[in-house]
């Protein structure tokens, strides 16, 4: 566990870091270097353990009810996407590994712009594909941070709060919290 929120912390970090300074590289670049970090922390050196949990990144599982809720939406005419830090090669393994193929209108890649979120230039990635306002777009995440940002951005938001962690104090706050996706087509119904 120590391990895994070491990894996930400092590729956040590096995200941000590397938007500041201006240096950015791809997000598996990121991933990498900051496990390689993880693993020095926790005094491993395991070339093989890395290569697995490498593997194991580009191949997670999606939570039970996405496929459903992503059909069910996908029934109701609604546009989909995804908008990432990760990098292009990633996203298109991890929507294939998921059988997520098909499903999405866009897959939006912050390699796009050279910059991760939450600068502006990655939301408005969104506007730019679809030609609509941001007010038009229901943003979903599991990072508070994100949803703070994207609710700042003017985007309609849902914080998917599996944790049920408080809210980051940010300079924006979700409009909708749920503790899973299921009841996304009835939100969006009533939108």
């Amino acid at each position: 566990p120590t391990l895994s929120a070491d990894w996930r912390r400092k590729q956040l970090e590096y995200t941000w870091l590397r938007s500041l300074a201006g240096a950015y590289v791809d997000f598996w670049q990121v991933t990498q270097d900051a496990l390689d970090w993880a693993l020095e922390a926790a005094g491993l050196d395991d070339p093989a353990l890395r290569a697995r949990l490498l593997d194991l990144y580009l191949r997670l599982d999606p939570f039970e009810e996405v496929p459903q809720v992503l059909n069910a939406l996908q029934g109701q005419g609604v546009r989909l996407a995804i908008l990432s830090n990760g990098s292009s090669g990633m996203l298109s393994e991890a929507v294939t590994s998921a059988g997520l193929d098909g499903v999405f209108d866009a897959v939006l890649s912050v390699d796009e712009v050279g910059i991760y979120k939450p600068a502006p230039a990655v939301y408005d990635m969104v506007g730019a594909r679809f030609g609509i306002a941001p007010k038009e777009v229901l943003f979903v995440s599991s990072n508070g941070w994100d949803i703070c940002s994207g609710a700042a951005y003017g985007f309609r938001t849902l914080w998917v709060n599996r944790a049920s962690a408080p809210q980051d104090r940010l300079h924006g706050a979700p409009e909708h919290v749920a503790r899973d996706l299921r009841a996304l087509p009835d939100l969006i119904g009533g939108l």
